[in-house]
């Protein structure tokens, strides 16, 4: 590896062509970042518990009195760039190579180059991540696997544009130390993209653009635009030439939505509503309390009142200000069997009501789900790229609204229970393999999908619920169901039981404690090189 700067040490070890991304150059940079906004994030991260405190002891959450002048101002952000003012199709998947070419000969408008959830951060993968999108961002991408299949970029489609996703505010990168501490992994996975990529995406056209997750706040938001702010004064790259859609997937931020796009507004390229992370960090925002309990994770429905509220309000808000609102993840992974039709029925109703609702595009998991939604998308588009003229003036949404989890209609089961330990358990061992994009029951699951999974049996237990069937949610109900679960993978053919053992250990440790750990990947990621 190349030589490093002064203050910074790289702790992994070594990945195929690393030299190429982790240069003295790039590292200094990524090392600048974290001298300049390091201690601003851990400010963040400490509000962030004084907030969850306040929302506990008031039983809500609610609008800002202080940012009301923002919200009732007239302002717009800025315009969208041309080659992303068409979303209508976005597939979503972690950066390993043959997912990034097909991705982008996928036909969807947009990829969502996955560093976050759908991507374990094993230091090959960030590194070799990082070497992907080198090369698809200068069109070289090829990949030849040992049965001698090749992939490379198709020239009779047009390529979808990448929109990095980095890590949430909360990871640290404990393979790269500045000043003796683990870099903020956001600015690893941000910084190494824009400093090698950024000045090559505008010279082809483009830009470097991003997704931005699990933010909690409009002063998060802040924190971001002045890192943008920064990286592109430090590169000479003109200001405005990052653009990045906030993910709306932490409770708190719905209450915020306008005040993060303002924050962002010269760098905004719209809100998107990650919907399994929201439910998530609804259960993990008022886990201590019984008015926030949620029947099994299947039967909580777009349609459900509070679900319905926030969708709503994120496609009002973005139109009233002239930004994108994407919606949500359809994850079926096509199949030949007979519950194919009614699964791709399912997906058809999922973007007809999106794109019906004003949302300018949407998300896949597949590239066989790309059709789908561009045939919902096209019903509603035609030839405008987008419907953000559409502001949906007649949409008002209430605090109480958002709020109204106790309206979700549903029952709390035994088997919900025993789906939920499952889905947690096989999606922890394929993290621990090294694949955070599993495919689980014919859906494509990220850590999302653990994280609602674990959060709502800790809810369960810790609120005593009893199921439908009159049985108590007990810790020692938990563990026989985990030892249940353990028992059925290891007979299960072709199930691989290496990492079983600690997945199961680590699903306990998340969903039983008596303290609630904030991020399974937390504790997840100290088990991993």
């Amino acid at each position: 590896m190349s030589e490093t700067p002064a203050g910074v040490q790289v702790l992994g070890g070594a990945v195929e062509r690393g030299d190429e991304i982790l240069t003295k150059e790039a590292l200094e940079f990524v090392a600048g970042l974290q001298r300049a906004f390091g201690a601003r994030r851990d400010e963040l991260l400490a509000r962030r518990k004084e907030r969850r405190a306040e929302a506990t002891a008031k039983g809500r959450l609610d609008f800002l009195e202080e940012t009301r002048h923002i919200r009732e101002g007239d302002w717009q952000v800025a315009a969208p760039p041309a080659d992303i003012a068409d979303r209508r199709v976005e597939i979503t998947g972690p950066t390993d190579r043959k997912m990034a070419i097909n991705a982008l000969n996928s036909g969807a408008r947009v990829w969502l180059a996955d560093l976050e959830d759908a991507n374990t951060p094993h230091w090959r993968n960030v590194v070799s991540g990082q070497v992907n999108l080198y090369d698809l961002v200068r069109k070289q991408i090829e990949l030849t696997t040992p049965e001698g299949k090749h992939y490379k970029l198709r020239d009779d489609v047009k390529h979808a544009v990448p929109l990095v996703r980095p890590r949430g505010w909360h990871f640290d990168e404990k393979h790269i130390l500045v000043d003796g501490k683990p870099v903020v992994a956001a600015f690893v996975d941000f910084g190494l993209h824009f400093f090698h990529n950024a000045k090559e995406l505008i010279s082809r056209g483009s830009g470097p653009y991003f997704y931005l997750p699990k933010m909690e706040s409009h002063l998060e938001a802040r924190l971001w635009n002045d890192v943008f702010t920064h990286a592109q004064q430090e590169l000479g790259v003109q200001h405005g030439s990052v653009r990045a859609t906030v993910l709306i997937e932490t409770y708190p931020a719905a209450f915020e939505m306008e005040e993060i796009l303002y924050e962002l507004r010269d760098h905004s390229a719209g809100l998107n509503a990650g919907r399994w992370d929201y439910l998530f960090s609804v259960i993990k925002t008022f886990r201590d309390s019984d008015k926030y309990i949620l029947p099994d994770r299947n039967s909580v429905t777009m349609t459900a009142p509070f679900m319905r509220a926030y969708t709503e309000l994120l496609v009002r808000t973005c139109h009233k200000r002239g930004a994108f609102a994407i919606g949500g993840m359809a994850a079926f992974i096509p199949t030949k069997d007979e519950s194919n039709a009614a699964a791709m029925d399912k997906v058809h109703a999922d973007k007809k009501r999106e794109a019906g609702d004003g949302f300018d595009g949407s998300w896949v998991a597949h590239p066989g789900l790309v059709p789908i939604c561009f045939e919902e998308f096209d019903a509603v588009l035609g030839d405008k790229p987008n419907q953000i003229d559409r502001t949906r003036d007649e949409v008002s949404v209430t605090a109480d609204q958002l709020l109204s989890v106790a309206d979700t209609p549903g029952e709390k089961t035994i088997e919900g229970l025993r789906a939920a330990v499952d889905v947690g358990v096989r999606y922890i061992v394929s993290w621990l393999g090294g694949n955070g994009a599993a495919a689980i029951h014919n859906l494509m699951e990220d850590a999302a999908t653990a994280e609602i999974s674990r959060s709502q049996i800790w809810q369960w237990l810790h609120n005593n619920v009893v199921l439908a069937g009159g049985e108590q949610v007990t810790a020692d109900l938990v563990r026989e169901v985990l030892a249940d679960t353990e028992k059925q993978l290891r007979a299960e053919h072709g199930f691989p039981v290496d990492n079983l053992g600690r997945a199961v250990e680590l699903f306990e440790q998340v969903a039983v404690a008596d303290e609630f750990v904030d991020f399974l990947t937390l504790p997840a990621y100290e088990e991993i090189d």
